[in-house]
């Protein structure tokens, strides 16, 4: 497989603090490849390098075999901040960045037309961005690099802050309006967005702890099905009552309970109601879901994604 970015020993201090710590990544072209981890975790300086805007301090980018100040013109890069302008019509905003693709004249108008279909803003394209909601505005800001030539999208942190709907529609559009050999790099905290990736890696403390498919990273760590318990009063003489019903004797500390993970998990939930009864802990909640990549990466770190 042709490999669209590689990153091998790479470091990243500011000062005496290491941001990426000798991280080795490989993606494919044409994959849909997701980092995931808190914020904090190294995953936007990462980004950043990888796009040319920030510098390593030590080891290699390589985006199809070049540096990646040399193969600037591949890469449509999304950070996390809204970079359109609120003042300008969608149509402005693209005309600009056309401008700075090299586009004149009556090729940019056309080209701006064809962007403007792709996300689906032809009725919004002369109405000004501040009138734009959360979404249009995620949108508009993803035909800013859908140009031709195109070969790498970074997104960073697309749908931060958009409801669970937007998100579900904006990954729809990354996705129709992507041809089969554009490599996607995602960044994101949101497992939901994540499931949707060929390839998950789960970064911590500028080290990737984990990668492979979302099923792959669930049955490794030998997650099953969960059933998160809380009591009215948190103590660990529940964690014990509950370590009897986990297969592996897994246990995750939530907010206000515990998670277990069992594959027959239904079966036992009268029995645990039951025996945290005859001990005096009353049941507040109890919740029965299948696990998620949140739980692999609590396994795996010891903290959840949104501390």
């Amino acid at each position: 497989n042709l490999q669209a970015i590689e990153v091998i020993n790479l470091i990243k201090k500011y000062d005496k603090i290491t941001v990426l710590d000798d991280l080795d990544l490989s993606i494919n072209e044409g994959e849909f490849y997701c980092l995931m981890g808190p914020n904090g975790s190294g995953k936007t300086t990462l980004a950043a390098i990888i796009a040319s805007i920030r510098q390593q301090s030590s080891g290699q980018v390589k985006i199809y075999g070049k540096p990646p100040e040399n193969a600037r013109h591949f890469i449509g890069y999304m950070p996390q901040e809204n970079f359109t302008s609120a003042y300008l019509t969608g149509r402005e905003n693209l005309a600009y960045f056309a401008g700075l693709m090299g586009y004149k004249g009556e090729q940019a108008k056309i080209v701006i037309s064809g962007l403007l279909e792709k996300v689906g803003l032809e009725k919004e394209a002369d109405k000004l961005v501040s009138k734009y909601s959360g979404g249009m505005k995620k949108r508009l800001e993803l035909a800013t690099i859908l140009f031709d030539g195109i070969r790498i999208l970074i997104l960073d942190e697309p749908t931060t802050g958009l409801d669970p709907a937007a998100r579900r529609d904006f990954f729809k559009l990354v996705k129709d309006t992507c041809r089969k050999d554009v490599t996607i790099f995602l960044i994101t905290h949101i497992s939901t967005d994540a499931e949707l990736a060929d390839r998950i890696g789960l970064i911590d403390n500028g080290v990737i702890v984990a990668e492979g498919t979302p099923d792959e990273l669930k049955k490794n760590n030998n997650l099953k099905n969960a059933l998160t318990i809380e009591t009215a009063l948190k103590d660990k003489r529940v964690k014990d009552i509950l370590a009897g019903f986990t297969d592996g004797g897994d246990i995750l500390e939530t907010g206000l309970g515990y998670r277990i993970y069992s594959d027959d998990i239904a079966k036992d939930i009268p029995d645990i109601i039951r025996k945290l009864d005859r001990e005096g802990f009353a049941v507040e909640r109890l919740e029965s879901t299948t696990s998620t990549l949140d739980d692999v990466f609590y396994k795996l770190t010891g903290h959840s994604i949104k501390d």
